[in-house]
C-alpha cells in the first residue's frame, strides 16, 4: 500500500482563500454547484483589472486592443495555454483586426463560478 502523500495534489489551494485567485486551480463542478451570487462577483471582479459583470452577473467580460493582428492572435493562443491548463474555456471574440473581448462564465451551472476568476486572475497576470 503506498503511504506516500500526493505531492501533486492542490485540493488545499483549490479553495483556500487566503491565496490569490492567480495561485488558486479550477475545480470542475459540472452542475453541482450554484452559481455566484452578483455581490460576489463584484466582489472579485473588484480585485481584478478591468474586468467587468454583465446586468445579470453570469458573465465577467475584459477587452483588449492589440497593436496587430499577429499580436492578437498571439494572446488568443496565451490564453488558450491558460484555458486548457486549468480546464476552464473563455468565449474569445476578435474583431476589427485586433480587438479581443474575452468573456468567461460557467456554462454547467448557468453563471459565474471562482474558475471564472481564476482563469480571469491568470490572464490578468499574461496581460502585465
Amino acid at each position: 500500500m503506498n503511504t506516500k502523500p500526493n505531492s501533486d495534489s492542490n485540493d488545499a489551494s483549490q479553495s483556500d482563500t487566503n491565496r490569490p485567485l492567480s495561485e488558486r486551480r479550477c475545480v470542475a463542478c459540472e452542475g453541482l454547484t450554484a452559481p455566484m451570487e452578483a455581490s460576489q462577483a463584484q466582489d472579485l471582479a473588484g480585485t481584478l483589472t478591468d474586468w467587468v459583470i454583465n446586468e445579470n452577473a453570469t458573465a465577467v467580460s475584459r477587452k483588449i486592443n492589440c497593436k496587430t493582428f499577429a499580436k492578437a492572435v498571439t494572446r488568443i493562443n496565451q490564453i488558450a495555454e491558460i484555458a486548457e491548463t486549468e480546464q476552464h474555456h473563455p468565449d474569445l471574440h476578435l474583431t476589427g483586426y485586433r480587438h479581443l473581448e474575452i468573456v468567461l462564465t460557467t456554462h454547467a451551472i448557468g453563471g459565474l463560478s471562482e474558475n471564472d476568476f481564476i482563469v480571469a486572475a491568470k490572464i490578468d497576470e499574461l496581460l502585465k
